[in-house]
C-alpha cells in the first residue's frame, strides 16, 4: 500500500466521491490507497482519488480474480451468511465495511413461493449527497446474488434516519483511530492520522 504504480492499459474506473465513471489512460501514476473488498481506492498526482475494480487490477499489475472479496459459501442461506457477504463491502475512502460503519440498518430473508430467497437490505451512505450510493448499492445486490439460494436482492437505499458516526462499532471507531471515551458528534467523522 502507498506505493505509486503506472498503469499498464488504459482502465475503467469511478471517481470518489462523485461516483463518476472514468476512463484512466495508460501511464497515468496512481498511488494505492487501500485494497479491500475485491476493489482498489487510488489517488493520482493531482490528488484525484478513484476506485479500480477487481476485473481491471492488470491494469495494476495485480492479478485478476473474479471471486476476489466474495465469500464462498455452501449450504443453507443464513442470516450471518448475508452479513458477512456484506462485510467484504468497503467505503472506499475509509478502511471498514459497510457493516461496521453501521451502514446497513436492516436486513431480512424472505423465501419465495417458487423456491429460492430474496434478501432486502436497507442501507444509509455517511451523507445524503454521496455520489457512491449507486455504486455501493451495485456492489451488495452484486455480492448477495452469490450466495446459495438467493433469486433476488432488493437493496434500498435510505436516508430516513440519517448516519450518524455513533452507528459505527466499536471496532470501527478504533480503526479510524477516533476517541471511544467521548461519543461521537452526529455528522461528524473526525479520523486521527497516525
Amino acid at each position: 500500500m502507498g506505493e505509486t504504480i503506472t498503469l499498464k492499459r488504459e482502465c475503467e474506473a469511478i471517481a470518489i466521491p462523485s461516483g463518476r465513471r472514468e476512463t484512466l489512460p495508460q501511464g497515468v501514476a496512481v498511488r494505492v490507497l487501500q485494497a479491500r473488498g475485491g476493489s482498489y481506492t487510488v489517488s493520482t498526482e493531482k490528488h484525484a482519488m478513484f476506485r479500480i475494480d477487481q476485473e481491471n487490477a492488470d491494469a495494476l499489475g495485480f492479478e485478476v480474480s473474479a471471486a476476489q472479496g466474495v465469500p464462498s459459501a455452501q449450504g443453507p442461506l443464513t442470516e450471518k451468511l448475508v452479513w458477512d457477504a456484506l462485510k467484504t463491502i468497503y467505503d472506499p475512502e475509509l478502511p471498514v465495511n459497510i457493516v461496521d460503519l453501521g451502514l446497513v440498518y436492516s436486513c431480512e430473508i424472505r423465501p419465495e413461493d417458487g423456491g429460492g430467497n430474496t434478501v432486502a437490505i436497507r442501507m444509509a451512505m455517511t451523507s445524503p449527497g454521496c455520489g457512491m450510493s449507486d455504486v455501493l448499492k451495485a456492489d451488495a445486490e452484486s455480492k448477495l446474488l452469490r450466495l446459495p439460494e438467493v433469486t433476488e436482492a432488493r437493496v434500498e437505499v435510505v436516508f430516513d434516519p440519517p448516519w450518524d458516526p455513533a452507528r459505527m462499532s466499536e471496532g470501527a471507531r478504533l480503526q479510524l483511530g477516533m476517541d471511544l471515551d467521548s461519543p461521537p458528534k452526529p455528522g461528524l467523522i473526525q479520523i486521527s492520522r497516525r
